[in-house]
């Protein structure tokens, strides 16, 4: 492992030596000392699954037993930690990381979020063969960004058996902000079920995780809160629809435990200041399923970057990161005292907890917990209600408006559609009742009768932080305050535009782009080489999706003009229309896909080539 080093947490210093053992590495190695961007009085988990740092580094895959929430489990494991170890690179630097597979199955590592060349980006059948098994693959490029990302497995549900870490990645330079000290946190969901079965469950049976269904009672509260007639119109419409609305997430804490740095809420994983330091928290989804609302009671906390890419600063009170996001927070506590960070699950059937503390044994209150949501007409979104009569839903499963038949709208059909005719009141014949947030500044065309770069899309809804959340309770972080700290180079604006509709049927879990799922397709989407277009995304479900395009930054147009943000992972709420600016210039084959890791495996997935 030349020029790397490795800091070793009390409890995981052994599976980290057993992980080095396999590659024939030495105690040396693995007990090197602290590396220089730790805090300056010793502590030893900024996290506690140990960090491989350098130019080179060698990480080993192999399933083995570990404890997970106090139990035996089987997760796969890299360097002898599940989640995987923190890997740390810098600006300006070439990365090697060679990755042996130790499995008796092929595996893979995608870098997430990185820029990168298509031979190094990690999706098996797509950008490279993938790892067989007893084999090493070396990944070398070029490190030409910075800040908080992550890495996992893009092979079949591993990503579930806790193949992801963190990458963190040095600036070459100074950034936009200061701190005294910084802390990783990695979420993710564990099940002790084979992901598999998981799998097979969602496919057999609608809500098959939802514990949390409707009651006798909670019809009763409607009626006293809402009236009779309003509450049996709103039940009849879900039972027309065959629809819950409270099927908010697929998989649920029925049989998730949520991890922060593989660490359950009991375990209480702590993350130690000094009073009157300002502290940078780098906050990672790496679930497979799970939306997570963060927040730390006492502290307000200021967003700095989103997706590693700074903004400029946001203070809030609590945000919503969807699966796959990243956010780097500043919060600087005053008092010699606990706080709880707490991430509780959107649909509320569960939470990660970790303690942010000037000692280790501290602990403070965990705060109430919220009642699951239901799902109202706001869903419905750019749907429009008017259109919802006479509608067929007889197909429609149990959580989304997904039963609409999409046959005809092959995806090779819409990528060639040309949009540059089109004006704001005739875009797929919408409904633009719901445009909010739309200026007249904002709702202003470009030479070609497109949107200018940077307006906000009718139908978008970046002002909502969404479903589950009373904006008058506290300050919540929502996609229309992200405003990039400089703007991006590329100032043209879109040549064309390129519409997708985000499609399924819950009833039989399938997932799709235009109605087709991925084995439905016949050939990638195509991007010319440097183009400038508009990616629109329009989501016919009743369910979040976070969608991530590899390679390529995607700047979403939340109304910022020319301070738009550069993210790699969008969350599309449902009956949202969302639109990003994509210059495309990674030659290539890349992966395009809903990061829900079962919702991918489904079919929610699309190859786009540059050339």
């Amino acid at each position: 492992m030349a020029n790397s080093r490795v800091i070793t947490h009390p409890m995981s210093r052994r599976q980290i030596l057993k992980g080095g053992a396999a590659l024939g590495l030495g105690s040396a190695a693995a007990l090197s000392l602290r590396p220089s961007w730790a805090n300056p009085w010793g502590q030893t988990n900024v996290y506690s699954k140990g960090v491989e740092e350098g130019p080179e580094v060698s990480l080993a895959i192999r399933r083995e037993s570990i404890l997970i929430d106090g139990k035996e489990a089987r997760p796969i494991s890299i360097n002898g930690t599940s989640p995987g170890p923190m890997i740390r690179l810098k600006e300006g630097q070439d990365a090697v990381l060679r990755v042996t597979n130790l499995l008796d199955e092929p595996t893979s590592i995608h870098w997430h979020g990185l820029i990168l060349p298509p031979g190094m980006d990690g999706v098996p059948g797509v950008s490279f063969p993938g790892i067989a098994p007893g084999e090493t693959f070396t990944y070398r490029f070029p490190v030409r960004q910075n800040g908080t990302y992550w890495y996992h497995s893009h092979s079949g549900l591993q990503e579930q058996l806790g193949h992801a870490g963190p990458l963190i990645i040095d600036a070459a330079g100074r950034e936009p902000f200061r701190y005294d000290r910084e802390h990783v946190l990695l979420l993710t969901d564990w099940t002790f079920e084979d992901p598999m079965s998981v799998f097979r469950n969602l496919k057999t049976a609608e809500g098959y995780y939802n514990f949390q269904e409707r009651t006798i009672a909670d019809f009763f509260a409607d009626v006293r809160e809402e009236g009779f007639a309003a509450t049996a119109e709103m039940r009849g419409m879900w039972a027309k629809m065959r629809m819950s609305s409270r099927d908010i997430a697929d998989v649920t804490g029925s049989t998730y435990t949520y991890l922060l740095n593989g660490h359950s809420p009991e375990e209480n994983w702590t993350a130690l200041f000094q009073a009157g330091e300002r502290v940078r928290l780098r906050v990672i989804n790496g679930s497979a399923m799970s939306y997570f609302d963060v927040r730390i009671p006492g502290l307000k906390m200021t967003v700095v970057a989103a997706d590693g890419q700074p903004v400029q600063p946001v203070p809030v009170d609590e945000f919503r990161i969807g699966v796959a996001e990243t956010y780097d927070v500043l919060v600087a506590p005053e008092d010699d005292t606990a706080y709880t960070i707490f991430a509780e699950a959107m649909d509320r059937s569960g939470y990660a907890r970790a303690t942010l503390a000037p000692r280790e044994g501290m602990a403070a209150e965990i705060p109430e917990r919220r009642k699951i949501a239901d799902r109202g007409m706001e869903a419905m979104g750019a749907h429009g209600m008017g259109s919802m009569e006479g509608m067929d839903h007889s197909g429609m499963g149990g959580s989304d408006m997904q039963g609409m038949d999409h046959s005809g709208m092959g995806g090779s059909d819409m990528q060639g559609m040309d949009h540059s005719g089109m004006n704001g009141s005739d875009m797929q014949g919408m409904d633009h009742a719901n445009m909010q947030g739309m200026s007249g500044e904002e709702n202003r065309m470009n030479a070609n009768g497109m949107l200018a770069a940077g307006a906000a899309q009718p139908g978008s809804r970046y002002d909502q932080a969404g479903i589950g959340i009373d904006p008058g309770e506290r300050r919540m972080l929502v996609y229309r305050d992200l405003k990039a700290f400089t703007p991006w180079p590329d100032r043209r604006e879109p040549e064309r535009e390129l519409e997708l509709h985000l499609t399924g049927n819950m009833e039989r879990y399938m997932w799709s782009f235009d109605g087709k799922k991925f084995s439905e397709v016949t050939g990638p989407i195509h991007f010319n080489k440097d183009e400038r277009l508009r990616l629109i995304l329009i989501n016919d479900t009743m369910m979040e999706h976070p969608i991530h395009l590899h390679g390529m930054w995607m700047e979403l147009e939340n109304g910022q003009g020319e301070l738009i943000p550069r993210k790699h992972t969008l969350n599309v709420k449902p009956g949202e229309r969302v639109s990003a600016l994509i210059t495309a210039d990674a030659e290539g084959s890349w992966a395009f896909h809903c990061h829900l890791l079962y919702h991918m495996d489904a079919g929610m997935f699309r190859v786009v080539k540059v050339s």
